[in-house]
Parts: C-alpha cells; sequence; structure tokens
C-alpha cells in the first residue's frame, strides 16, 4: 500500500503507463463514453467523489503537458479550482462538442459523480524531462 498518492490499482497504472501526448479525461457523471475507450468509473453517488479531487488527485500523480475544459463550463468554484489544480500547466479552452470529440481518442475516461454541468477536462500527458 502506497501512503499517499492515488491507491486505486487500475488509475495506478494507467496513469504510470501514459505516453507522451497520451490523453486521459476527468468526466463528470453525464459526458458520454465512446465504444472502445476505457472507462473508470469511480462515481458511487451524485457528487461522490467530485470532479477537483480525482482531477488534482491526478496531476499529483502524472506528468502533463496541457489541458483543454468546456468553454461552456461556468460554475466559479469549478473554474476556480481547476485554474488552481492546473497551476502552470498551460490550458485551454474548447466547445463542448469538440471536447466530446477529443475523448474518441483518449486512453481512458475516468468518471466522478461530479453534477456540475460540463466539469470536464481532457489533460494531455507530457514528460518529465
Amino acid at each position: 500500500m502506497r501512503t499517499d498518492g492515488l491507491w486505486h490499482p487500475r488509475l495506478m497504472q494507467i496513469v504510470t503507463g501514459l505516453g507522451h501526448t497520451d490523453l486521459i479525461v476527468i468526466a463528470d457523471a453525464g459526458l458520454p463514453i465512446p465504444a472502445g475507450v476505457e472507462r473508470i468509473d469511480l462515481l458511487w453517488r451524485r457528487g461522490e467523489p467530485g470532479f477537483l479531487p480525482v482531477l488534482r488527485a491526478i496531476l499529483a500523480d502524472g506528468v502533463f503537458e496541457h489541458a483543454c475544459y468546456a468553454s461552456e463550463l461556468a460554475d466559479p468554484a469549478i473554474l476556480d479550482g481547476l485554474a488552481s489544480a492546473l497551476g502552470q500547466i498551460p490550458s485551454s479552452t474548447v466547445s463542448h462538442a469538440e471536447l466530446k470529440n477529443r475523448t474518441v481518442d483518449a486512453r481512458v475516461i475516468v468518471r466522478t459523480g461530479e453534477a456540475t454541468p460540463y466539469a470536464n477536462a481532457v489533460l494531455r500527458a507530457g514528460v518529465a524531462f
């Protein structure tokens, strides 16, 4: 057992196995998941776990060079938390339709219990050197 960081075995395996430019999506409970894309369902009831704690945990255990999220995301708490979690990682906004298009190329979609509309982020893996 680890003392800190991710404890979910499959999620740890995915994050540590990401290659440069691989995509991982942190999703709210309603984001459609394309056929053929692996899904890790973390949700167990509405709101649990939330988008931001899952995002922070994944960011802490991986190396990421870019993030994008939907321009329609309007919740101030989620937006502030997203900016804080991303820190120096460059980010951009895309339409929700474009974000859904990008999920087709994801290695995995991690579904949270978040019930805030458009609370989704696509993270692109970087390199540690």
